[in-house]
């Protein structure tokens, strides 16, 4: 079970405002395209947050807990069930990824999202099964049910993600500080619809400034199932 004791994770949220923001939710499946680079260390995580700062649009502190049957059925089929808590409890998102694909440092993938209440979604971190019937309609459960004929979840537990926004060039940029049981990883991302594009423009601002940076060849939640950080 993720527990927050992160003193830094702490610091964060007692900084950033819990007031609700208007979040950006899926209610039909679509293909996620995002440029994903990773940093190689807090010092250049730092370095990048601050070339950056002139172009802040606002933090988030991110809980993610991933669910799946004792056997595996939905990792099995390439598939991950999250929840997703904003600033503590400011707001909570259900999301179902599939069919992941990352090369060269860009990502594809099918995402289903759903708002869920942050009560909701936390009595479900405790009990699983909850989230199998949930009070009002899900397309992503119903989904999990019958397509891939779930009856059973348990919660895997998952990793905390401190992620700063920034407009830059017309880029979202998404500088992310995040913290495993075993370790802390770094990763900018942009989500985008001209992947190869926008891939050098990041480039091009980490090379320009000393920043050294490696195309990221596995997703956050493949690096939470291994139980290691990626090689260096």
């Amino acid at each position: 079970m993720l527990v927050v004791q992160n003193s830094r994770f702490l610091s964060i949220v007692s900084s950033v405002s819990v007031k609700s923001s208007k979040f950006s939710v899926c209610h039909k499946t679509v293909m996620e395209v995002e440029v994903k680079l990773r940093l190689p260390n807090s010092d250049s995580h730092q370095k990048l947050s601050n070339l950056l700062s002139p172009f802040h649009v606002k933090t988030f502190v991110q809980e993610n807990f991933f669910f799946d049957t004792p056997h595996a059925t939905l990792a099995s089929a390439y598939s991950a069930l999250r929840l997703r808590f904003y600033n503590l409890d400011s707001h909570s998102v259900l999301s179902l990824k599939s069919k992941p694909k990352l090369s060269q440092g860009i990502s594809r993938v099918q995402e289903l999202e759903e708002p869920i209440s942050p009560e909701v979604a936390r009595s479900c971190v405790a009990n699983p099964r909850e989230l199998l019937g949930l009070p009002t309609p899900s397309v992503i459960m119903k989904k999990v049910r019958e397509e891939f004929g779930v009856d059973e979840l348990v919660c895997l537990g998952g990793f905390r993600n401190v992620r700063g926004v920034y407009d830059w060039k017309g880029l979202k940029l998404e500088l992310d500080e995040t913290i495993y049981e075993f370790g802390v990883s770094y990763e900018i991302e942009c989500e985008t619809t001209e992947p190869e594009r926008d891939r050098r423009l990041i480039e091009g601002l980490l090379e320009e400034n000393g920043i050294v940076y490696k195309y990221s060849d596995i997703n956050k939640f493949a690096v939470f199932r291994s139980g290691k950080l990626p090689a260096a």
